[in-house]
Order: structure tokens, then C-alpha cells, then sequence
């Protein structure tokens, strides 16, 4: 294995245009190292680091709980296969449950452990044709994942049409609008798919009685409410998951990113009948809930509730939103979001040359639309982190 400092920035994106698939483009850095919310190139340059793996990073870099746990684990036992369990992945297991259902305690839940966000919701897909229905209802805007049953129901036309015919039997209704979704759903509709925030639209987030109708909706012509989390779950918004001050519980609900902290996890939790839809042998993952993943996630929620982290989350993200617009720019629109998943819109299609000149004045951005800049921070950012990319803001919208 080469040196990783024995060679520059410019060689190491080289050999990586020669040698990676092109999907992603050409990165803009090689990262080697990171510590708390900060992260360094591989030629010593340093990052406050903004965007946390988009989402992911929920507990920063190099976490010391996170790194005890996952010394101890694979030095333990790191894989297993799904012939056998672990205290891991049944302790994961239940309290996943207990959050998905902690509008309804009492219901019966079951989990699914997977590597990603759109495994869990291709999980979910796979779920939702065993109620014997095949018709799904997404929205505009949406945005699920990349394989072939997530892109699927991601309305993004860039994204699916290079791969059709996908799975079938999908329609998209405006986000957030309750007529359209009332008259799409029917009697042989399967589920009504949706976020309670649009991560990759930009920080779109629903109308305050969207999900509550949504839930009405599908009650009445008996179809399930499926919620993906993969964005907004596991504190991002400073709640464990983003719907429950709705007082809604899902049918089902789909979890990745921060759960493992930078470990791969997904999770498809099932509610009520829900939970019973897949049986043995429908379904499987050779890495899904290994002991490995399942200790790093039980690892990031005992540090979120030891830590104080969901109020934590709700001050800062407050704390972000209203220094922003305090700056009184005439660039920003506003700032839309809960917690520390937060959109910045502006006034002009500048957003993604801001994210370069912020990467080049060391913060990690990134814009998901020409005028939409989106800030995902490790939940355990400070206020006095925020303030140094707030004050930086004026220069980079500036250029």
C-alpha cells in the first residue's frame, strides 16, 4: 500500500480517474484524516467539516466511544452471517422498535438490518408488494436511493430514465400538496412513500398536517405510510426520528446514514400488521445487522441520549438559522429545515460556485440545487464552530 503522504493531492485524483467508476465525477480532495468536526487533506490542509458524509458522520470523526466499541467488536467477532444472531443486533433491534413506535407504545414492530439507506428502502418496496397491491404513491422531488427498487420511486428524471423499464407502478404527487395525494391514492394503491424533509431537493420540508393527512389517507383505503428516515432519523433534526411530533406512526420506516456513524447500516422497521409481511425467505443480506454494524449503531444512540444530544441538536440548528439571516445578506432568501439538517436558499443560481469557494476557505458544503447550499454538521457541532462558517458566509456568497 502506497504511503498516503508520499504523493500529492493531483496524483492520488489521477489514479483515481484511472481506476474508479465515473459516477461520482472527479472528487475535489483526497481525505485522510479527521478528528472531531474537522477533517485534512492528504497535504495537511484543514476542514471544519459541514456536511458530516451527508448526514452520516453523526457523531463527528474519530468519536472515542465509537472508536472503543469498534476496536473492541472486531477484535470480539465482526461477522457471523445471518444463520446465527448476536446480543448486538437484537439489543439494536429493540430499541429501533421502541422508536419507531413511540407515538403508539405497545404496537408490535420488527426490524430488518441492511448496509444503506436504499437497501432499507428497497426493503421496503419489497414489503410493500406482499400486501398483494403493486401501485405505490411518491412524491415530486423526492429523492430514495440509487438502486434499481429505490430510483425507482425518486422522481428525479436524470436519475431513473437511463435505467427503465424499473419496477413499475409508480405515480408522483406534489410534495406536501394533500388534494393531489388524496385523489391518487386508491383502493388498490400498496403505500404512499415520502420524506418529511427533501434532503437532496434542497431542505424542502412538508406542510405541518402532511403527514397526519397522509396517515388519514392511506387508513382509509387500507394502504401503508411509508416514511423514509434515511436523512432526517437518528437525531439530525433533534428528534430520534423526524415525524414523531406529528403524533403519526408509519407502517413503515426506513433508517441509514447516521445510524453507524460512519459505519454502512441501514434498517427497515415494520409497524403492526406491517411487521408481518415478510416471512422466511423472502428476504436476506449476507452483512446486514452483522455484529460490527449492530454495535456501532447501539454504540450512537447510547451517546446520543448520554450526551443530551437531541436538545443539543435543536439549540444549535436554532442558533445556525437565525445567525444566517441575521446577516441580513441580500443573497439569502431564508433558511428553511429542523435542526442541524438546514437548507440556506438564495437569491441566485450561485449555490454550488459558493460551496467551491467555501471548500477552498476550508468548510465542507455542498449545494444539492443551483440555489439551495445544505448543512449537515456532526450533531456534536458547537455554536462557536457555526459562528466561524457564519462569519465566513458574506465572503463566499461575495466570491
Amino acid at each position: 500500500m502506497t504511503e498516503q503522504g508520499s504523493i500529492g493531492q493531483a496524483e492520488w485524483l489521477d489514479r483515481y480517474d484511472a481506476a474508479y467508476m465515473q459516477n461520482f465525477g472527479s472528487p475535489k480532495r483526497v481525505l485522510v484524516r479527521g478528528e472531531g468536526c474537522r477533517v485534512w487533506d492528504v497535504e495537511g490542509r484543514e476542514y471544519l467539516d459541514l456536511l458530516a458524509g451527508i448526514a452520516v458522520n453523526s457523531l463527528g470523526h474519530a468519536h472515542p466511544d465509537i472508536v472503543a466499541a469498534i476496536s473492541d467488536q472486531i477484535a470480539t467477532v465482526a461477522h457471523i452471517s445471518n444463520l446465527f444472531t448476536s446480543p448486538w443486533q437484537v439489543e439494536l433491534s429493540e430499541r429501533l422498535d421502541a422508536l419507531a413506535t413511540a407515538n403508539a407504545p405497545g404496537i408490535p414492530a420488527r426490524v430488518f438490518l441492511c448496509n444503506s439507506g436504499s437497501e432499507a428502502n428497497d426493503t421496503g418496496f419489497k414489503l410493500t408488494r406482499r400486501t398483494g397491491r403493486t401501485r405505490i404513491v411518491a412524491m415530486e422531488g423526492s429523492f430514495h436511493g440509487r438502486t434499481l427498487g429505490a430510483v425507482s420511486l425518486t422522481s428525479k428524471a436524470a436519475y431513473r430514465e437511463p435505467f427503465e423499464p424499473l419496477p413499475g407502478g409508480v405515480v408522483f404527487v406534489p410534495y406536501g400538496d394533500e388534494a393531489a395525494l388524496a385523489e391518487a391514492v386508491d383502493d388498490e394503491t400498496a403505500a404512499v412513500v415520502l420524506e418529511t424533509i427533501q434532503g437532496e431537493s434542497g431542505i424542502i420540508v412538508a406542510p405541518d398536517d402532511f403527514l397526519r393527512a397522509a396517515r388519514r389517507i392511506t387508513d382509509e383505503h387500507g394502504a401503508l405510510l411509508w416514511i423514509d428516515e434515511v436523512q432526517t432519523g437518528i437525531a439530525r433534526t433533534g428528534q430520534w426520528l423526524s415525524y414523531l411530533p406529528s403524533g403519526v406512526t408509519p407502517d413503515v420506516v426506513t433508517l441509514a446514514k447516521g445510524l453507524g456513524a460512519g459505519i454502512p447500516i441501514g434498517a427497515c422497521i415494520a409497524v403492526g400488521p406491517a411487521a408481518d409481511l415478510l416471512g422466511p425467505g423472502s428476504h436476506g443480506s449476507t452483512f446486514g445487522g452483522n455484529p460490527l454494524a449492530s454495535r456501532a449503531g447501539l454504540t450512537v444512540l447510547d451517546v446520543i441520549e448520554r450526551d443530551g444530544l437531541l436538545e443539543h441538536v435543536r439549540a444549535v440548528g436554532e442558533h445556525l438559522a437565525a445567525a444566517v439571516l441575521a446577516l441580513g445578506h441580500p443573497d439569502i432568501v431564508e433558511v428553511t429545515g429542523a435542526g442541524l439538517l438546514r437548507g440556506i436558499v438564495l437569491a441566485r443560481d450561485i449555490a454550488p460556485a459558493v460551496a467551491d469557494r467555501a471548500l477552498e476557505a476550508g468548510f465542507l458544503i455542498n449545494a444539492p440545487r443551483p440555489n439551495r447550499l445544505r448543512i449537515a454538521p456532526p450533531l456534536i457541532i458547537t455554536a462557536a464552530e457555526v459562528d466561524s462558517f457564519v462569519a465566513a458566509l458574506p465572503t463566499l456568497l461575495e466570491g
